[in-house]
């Protein structure tokens, strides 16, 4: 049968769908799935994308990460950084120059675009669902996404597909192949939500590591305004008797950092031992000064994110942080779309990760 599978890479993801090239190739017997593409920009920073072959029946996967904010272009002769608006404009270049000529496009799109603004709390714009009936109508059928702020943006295509997989089980590996000392029992673990968007993750790694769990939520000042959201006053706590026991905090994101350090200081406050922080996108978006002291000041063990999202060159050089390699897992994620398999095991690997925790615990 012949193998119609193609590879489309925007610069911002250029890397890590190299490596996953590679990966399809060596698995399927192919030497090169990848179709080579441009996007030049004229000097007034308008664009165009130029595809280098066909993709007539292809069945296409386009890759894009709208967080990576390395990336420059020249406009009016002055460097300007890609913003997750240009990545997202780019991706509709793309699509556009395939021209419904390709046989089905799915969008590998790991930090789903807007999907902060999921919801309206007041006379404002709904950004990601805007963005779900515009990939709609431009003829894209499938969108693969992970660990999305708000599942239920999947709810704006009904009718179309949306896979939004949990990098639970990768998180799971990660931290048992590096902690030989963890106790898995509710008397020695807790998973942690940072916040109430949150708890639907803790709820279920601690129902998966059968341990207890607790939550923060957030008291805002709602009487203003800052940075487009109400300021927090405090997070307030909801749960068991912290002390001596290991905490994992999870999240989908690190953005600022201020609220995942504040929560590890609370839960330092209230006897917790090690903190693990679990964050499937580390934006980092105001530095590492914070994170530097707060590691010095041990109020965390080790912070894991995966490399879904753009990773700053000075991030990779943290003694406190983990990079988990997400590669091998998009490659399976493709390989079973092309072959019209079942993503269910795929999308939350319930049983992968219990054989896993079932292993540690008779290993220690």
């Amino acid at each position: 049968m012949e193998d119609n599978l193609a590879l489309i890479t925007l610069e911002s993801f250029a890397n890590q769908t190299k490596r996953v090239n590679e990966i399809l190739c060596k698995w399927r017997g192919h030497d090169n799935y990848l179709i080579d593409i441009s996007c030049p920009r004229f000097g007034s920073g308008e664009a165009k994308c130029v595809l280098e072959e066909s993709v007539r029946e292809k069945d296409l996967y386009i890759f894009v990460d709208v967080c990576n904010n390395s990336i420059t272009y020249k406009m009016d002769g002055e460097p300007n950084r890609m913003s997750p608006d240009d990545h997202y404009q780019d991706l509709k270049r793309v699509i556009a120059a395939c021209n419904g000529k390709a046989k089905r496009i799915t969008v590998i799109m790991p930090f789903l675009y807007e999907g902060r603004q999921h919801r309206k709390t007041a006379r404002e714009s709904l950004d990601c669902a805007i963005m779900l009936k515009e990939l709609e109508f431009l003829g894209v059928d499938n969108l693969v996404t992970f660990d999305a702020h708000d599942p239920r943006m999947q709810n704006v295509l009904p009718l179309r597909g949306i896979e939004n997989i949990s990098p639970a089980l990768q998180f799971t590996q990660a931290l048992l192949a590096e902690y030989e000392d963890l106790k898995i029992d509710s008397e020695n673990l807790m998973f942690i939500a940072p916040d109430e968007g949150a708890t639907e993750r803790a709820i279920f790694l601690a129902t998966l590591f059968g341990v207890n769990m607790g939550m923060f939520y957030k008291r805002r000042d709602y009487s203003h305004v800052v940075n487009g959201s109400n300021p927090i006053i405090a997070h307030e706590f909801c749960g068991g008797n912290l002390d001596g026991i290991d905490t994992i905090v999870t999240d989908d994101m690190i953005a600022s950092g201020g609220s995942m350090i504040d929560v590890c200081k609370q839960l330092k406050s209230r006897g917790a031992r090690r903190i693990f922080i679990f964050s499937t996108f580390g934006l980092f978006l105001n530095g590492f000064d914070k994170f530097d002291k707060a590691y010095e000041e041990g109020l965390f063990t080790r912070i894991f994110t995966t490399n879904l999202v753009y990773q700053k060159p000075a991030l990779l050089e943290r003694d406190y942080y983990f990079s988990i390699n997400m590669n091998r897992y998009i490659a399976a994620i493709i390989d079973t779309l092309n072959n019209h398999g079942s993503m269910q095991v795929l999308a939350k690997p319930e049983n992968r990760i219990r054989d896993t925790i079932r292993k540690y615990k008779n290993e220690v």
